[in-house]
C-alpha cells in the first residue's frame, strides 16, 4: 500500500516538473490527432455528397485548416489552465471535467454524422457540445482569461456549425 502511495506522489511530481514545451506539445499531438482520427476514418463521403445543402455551405477544403486552428487553440488554452497553480487543485478539475465532457463531445459528432448519417442526432449532440464547450470555456476563463478567450473561435465555429447541421437536417428530412 505505501508503494502504491509513492508510485502515486511521484506520478504527480512528474507531470508538475514536465517540460512546459513538451507539455504543450503533448496537448497539441493529443488534441489534434484525436480530431484528425474521426475525420480520416469518418470522411463525409458520397453519402454527405449526395445531401442537399445551403447556398452558404463552405467548400470542403475549409474544415481541415478550421478544425487544426480550433484543435491547437483547444490545446493552448487546456495547457495553461493545466499549469495555473495559483487556483486550487478542486476548481481546476472542474474545469478539467467540462473540457474532457466537451472534447468527448466534439469526437463524437463526426462518427453520428458521417458514420451513421444522422444529420438529428447529431444536431441534438450539437447543442450539448455546444453547452459543455461554452462551460469549459466559462471554467477555463476563471482560471486563465486567456484561456477562456482562447476559446472563443471553437465557440464561434460550433455555433456556426450548429446552424448548419440543422439547416442539413431540415433540408434532407
Amino acid at each position: 500500500m505505501k508503494h502504491d502511495q509513492d508510485i502515486s506522489v511521484l506520478r504527480a511530481q512528474s507531470a508538475e516538473y514536465l517540460h512546459p514545451k513538451t507539455a504543450l506539445a503533448i496537448w497539441i499531438v493529443l488534441i489534434l490527432g484525436l480530431g484528425s482520427c474521426m475525420g480520416i476514418f469518418f470522411g463525409p463521403g458520397a453519402w454527405f455528397q449526395g445531401l442537399v445543402k445551403p447556398t452558404w455551405n463552405p467548400p470542403g477544403w475549409v474544415f481541415g485548416p478550421a478544425w487544426t486552428l480550433l484543435y491547437v487553440l483547444m490545446a493552448i488554452s487546456v495547457w495553461k489552465v493545466r499549469r495555473n497553480t495559483r487556483v486550487s487543485e478542486t476548481e481546476r478539475s472542474r474545469a478539467m471535467r467540462f473540457f474532457w465532457l466537451q472534447l468527448l463531445l466534439n469526437l463524437a459528432w463526426t462518427p453520428i454524422f458521417f458514420g451513421l448519417h444522422q444529420p438529428a442526432w447529431a444536431f441534438v449532440e450539437i447543442c450539448l457540445l455546444w453547452l459543455a464547450a461554452l462551460s469549459t470555456a466559462l471554467a477555463f476563463g476563471k482560471i486563465s482569461a486567456a484561456s477562456g478567450y482562447l476559446l472563443i473561435p471553437y465557440l464561434a465555429w460550433l455555433s456556426f456549425a450548429l446552424v448548419l447541421n440543422g439547416t442539413i437536417w431540415l433540408l434532407n428530412s
